[in-house]
């Protein structure tokens, strides 16, 4: 007998199939904690007090969860184009030298709400022109872009690195990074949006590095739902993703769509960059991005690929991340690999097997047709 595998309503596509996933990565993660001898409540209760029992815990999860939204909708606006650009790694990196580059050129000189615009089209600029020629690759030459987008992780790394230790160095230090920017050059915290929550907590107190780019990465997905679902461009980029061959037939050119999807991802990528350059160290160092490109993979898998669904995945991973790190902190049986372990089963359950439920759940809706036609 054949599995089901009609169409579902969206609010269980969108919305319980990841829930479900989530749960079953939440069990598995919770068996090996009581493997290691530690309470699985106790261990759940404790990450979600260091992430969001607090002003500095809420501060650091939305502070690494801007990473993630910038990474997880460039990742999203490729694969609406069927591609699937495992490059925002690179390409954040490199859109770090660019916001990196003004805010030194222009720090000194001007206050930081006009160094920012500059600053976020120079990343977007970098970012974007480090997503070029793999697109260029997979559009004229049939080079696949997920090949191509890897191998330049490892360039723009090499490239980076060089420029920090021979170039960007300030004379005389030790470290590979630039001087730190002046005010000018840095984005300011915006500590006032959680320190309500704590009322107890002083400013003195409040270390969490959020910043502006917050509201920048939230304005990105506005305009990317706009782009995608509200203008020509975006239907163009849908029909390409669906079916390249009837795109073509329509008359839409599949390499101007691949080479403007892969600038506008790469551009988000690399915007990610002012997060943790401008606004948390205030310089441009080594290994920056700490994985936030491979992480927007799963972002938008599991956010399906929409910007309303990659804040809230966003966020949930921002939870892993700050919470994960209290938790190896009070419970020193789980150490920070076993919060790898556990982010690493997020993203197993949310890509890999995202759709492991969907023949179970097509069935049950087979038995209910007036369901299956629902439209939420």
């Amino acid at each position: 007998m054949s599995v089901p595998t009609g169409p579902l309503p969206n609010w269980v596509t969108y919305g319980l199939m990841p829930i479900l996933n989530l749960v079953v990565a939440f069990l598995i993660a919770g068996l090996v904690v009581v493997f290691l001898g530690e309470s699985p409540l106790l261990a759940l209760k404790t990450m979600l007090i260091g992430a969001l029992g607090s002003a500095n815990g809420i501060g650091y999860t939305l502070y690494y969860a801007t990473n993630f939204i910038f990474t997880g909708l460039s990742v999203a606006v490729a694969i609406h184009c069927g591609l699937f650009n495992i490059g925002s790694e690179g390409q954040a990196y490199v859109g770090g030298l660019g916001a990196a580059l003004v805010a030194i050129g222009l720090g000194d000189h001007l206050p930081w709400f006009l160094t920012a615009p500059v600053a976020i089209l120079a990343a977007a600029l970098f970012g974007a022109a480090w997503a070029f020629l793999p697109a260029y690759l997979q559009a004229k030459r049939g080079s696949h872009v997920v090949i191509t987008t890897i191998m330049f992780n490892f360039i723009g790394a090499a490239v980076m690195v060089y420029l920090l230790v021979n170039v960007l160095k300030v004379p005389g230090a030790m470290a590979p990074e630039t001087k730190v920017f002046a005010e000018g050059g840095q984005l300011p915290k915006i500590g006032w949006l959680v320190q309500p929550l704590d009322p107890g907590l002083d400013a003195m107190s409040y270390a969490a590095p959020l910043n502006v780019s917050f509201f920048v990465a939230l304005a990105c997905c506005v305009a990317v739902w706009a782009l995608i679902w509200r203008t020509r461009l975006g239907y163009e980029i849908r029909t390409t993703g669906l079916n390249p061959t009837a795109a073509a037939y329509a008359g839409i050119s599949y390499v101007r769509m691949v080479v403007i999807t892969m600038l506008i991802s790469g551009g988000l990528a690399g915007m990610m960059a002012l997060n943790p350059v401008m606004g948390a160290s205030a310089r441009l160092q080594v290994e920056f991005v700490g994985g936030a490109g491979f992480v927007g993979i799963a972002v938008a898998l599991m956010g399906r690929n929409h910007p309303a669904g990659i804040v809230l995945a966003a966020i949930l991973f921002g939870v892993l991340y700050q919470g994960g790190d209290y938790l190896s902190f009070d419970m020193p049986l789980i150490t920070r690999d076993m919060i790898v372990l556990i982010q690493g089963l997020v993203i197993l359950f949310a890509g890999a097997l995202e759709y492991m439920f969907r023949p179970a759940l097509a069935a049950v809706f087979a038995r209910r047709p007036e369901a299956a036609a629902v439209k939420a």
